[in-house]
């Protein structure tokens, strides 16, 4: 399935604002991808001389997204994901790690952001078994993409909601803890929720790093408390070992594994 208002074009490609660094962007270039213009560039640069972990921190985040999703489909039997905050594509986007384990498993995107849009193909190609979808919505409006992402998902079939490095662009904490209800409200028991996010109170560089960033007139994102965290996942079922910084969770053994950073995560189930 295709929005006709998601498809990749000249108009979507008009939108894109390369004079301002972008996150998803800056992202893109710290993971080794080339969707990325010298705004981008410089803006990373920047913030890795103040905060040079932060390559790991991006790849510790997609190492995380990749272990808790194998164990949802392989262990939780989670066959259909939710995934907001999309971002660019890069190696183990969601559908190509869930389809390698479940090929029949559908998934659907949600940004907001014309140079994703301008990738949309990318992230659209499914196996012939499952499915893909891109919703252009934004996080603010979780009814609209619920309602959206009906028409390719079975949402009274438990399913796998994605929040990767997506709700720090959220500045009240209030609100969006209100916007993580609403979705899994809207989700059946036996889903699942995966959150992870920049935290506060571990690397006084990366908060200075990101403290700056934030001024460049960029699209802020604003670390938490990892207390703040945690209570996304209020009156859900935490897994074992709970909100940790993400290294820690669950971490492949055949792997050397950083120690612990300042991007913290869990996985929950909705009993």
């Amino acid at each position: 399935m295709t929005d006709p208002a998601t498809t990749p074009g000249s108009a979507a490609q008009q939108q894109i604002d390369t004079s301002v660094p972008h996150s998803a962007r800056i992202w893109n270039y710290w993971l080794g991808g080339k969707d990325n213009y010298a705004v981008d560039e410089a803006a990373g640069d920047a913030y890795s001389a103040v905060f040079p972990g932060i390559v790991t921190v991006a790849r510790s985040s997609r190492a995380f997204l990749r272990r808790t999703l194998t164990y949802l489909v392989e262990d939780a039997g989670i066959r259909q994901f939710l995934d907001i905050g999309t971002g660019l594509p890069t190696g183990d986007n969601t559908h190509e790690v869930a389809q390698r384990l479940a090929p029949e498993t559908r998934i659907v995107y949600v940004d907001h952001d014309p140079m994703v849009l301008a990738h949309a193909r990318s992230l659209l190609t499914s196996t012939p078994e499952g499915a893909t979808a891109y919703i252009d919505a934004d996080l603010s409006d979780p009814d609209r993409i619920l309602a959206t992402a009906a028409r390719t998902l079975d949402l009274t079939r438990p399913t796998g909601l994605i929040l990767s490095n997506i709700l720090g662009h959220v500045a009240d904490h209030d609100q969006a803890r209100a916007i993580v209800a609403r979705l899994m409200e809207g989700l059946p028991s036996g889903s699942h929720l995966s959150i992870n996010d920049g935290s506060r109170g571990t690397d006084a560089d990366y908060e200075q790093a990101q403290d700056a960033y934030n001024e460049t007139g960029a699209v802020p994102y604003f670390l938490r408390p990892v207390d703040e965290i945690a209570a996304f996942f209020d009156g859900l079922e935490l897994l074992d070992p709970g909100v940790v910084s993400v290294p820690l969770w669950r971490p492949d053994r055949t792997a050397t594994a950083p120690g612990p950073i300042g991007e913290h995560g869990g996985l929950a189930r909705k009993p």
